[in-house]
């Protein structure tokens, strides 16, 4: 497996920038970082980007070309670091436990990474030029549930069923759940480790 950027056109593996582009890139990130987790996602625009990274507002545009290209480029750089995390990271996310505890460890994960990320992923979905459930790195999800899926010894149609138990984490109704019914991560959570546990207990 490799990462799977969630913007278009921004392939993780690309030659590295400039060591100033490079911080000039990551002080623009950092300052929408800041802006995001002050006024939520829907309030943040190039010019208040611009005003807090103290740049010209055509500096904002060139590095990202639209406010939703901001805002994909953020989602990027999370999803690369939670791709690292369950592809290459310590287990029990990554490799080296047994599937159940992985699959365990995959959907808390997922949990937290909605909790944080998870008005960037609606924004972000609003505006890919894909449909949501085909987009590249929901495709490496359903993959990765799949092959643990597999590795716990069930054979009763893993690829359906791999699809259905990532439903589950969509994040537009996790945070419906977050949100509107003031449901607990930790809740999420549970649910989450009783179903797979379940589904796999006879495996």
């Amino acid at each position: 497996m490799s990462l799977i950027p969630i913007r278009p056109g921004s392939p993780f593996g690309t030659p590295p920038e400039r060591s100033d582009a490079a911080r000039n890139r990551e002080r623009l990130l950092q300052a929408a970082r800041d802006l995001v987790a002050e006024h939520g996602v829907d309030a943040v625009t190039m010019d208040m980007l611009a005003c807090r990274a103290d740049v010209g507002k055509g500096t904002v545009f060139r590095r990202f070309g639209s406010r939703a290209g901001l805002m994909m480029t953020l989602l990027s750089d999370a999803e690369a670091e939670f791709q690292r995390e369950f592809i290459f990271g310590p287990p029990p996310l990554g490799p080296g436990a047994p599937p159940l505890e992985r699959l365990i460890a995959f959907g808390e994960a997922r949990i937290k990474y909605v909790e944080e990320y998870g008005e960037l992923a609606r924004a972000a979905a609003e505006h890919s030029p894909q449909n949501r459930h085909d987009a590249p790195p929901v495709v490496l999800w359903h993959r990765h549930i799949e092959m643990l899926l597999r590795e716990a010894g069930l054979d009763r149609d893993p690829w359906l069923l791999a699809l259905s138990l990532g439903a589950t984490l969509d994040p537009e109704r996790m945070l419906h759940s977050l949100r509107a019914h003031g449901v607990a991560p930790e809740r999420l959570a549970a649910s989450w480790r009783e179903l797979v546990t379940r589904l796999l207990k006879d495996c």
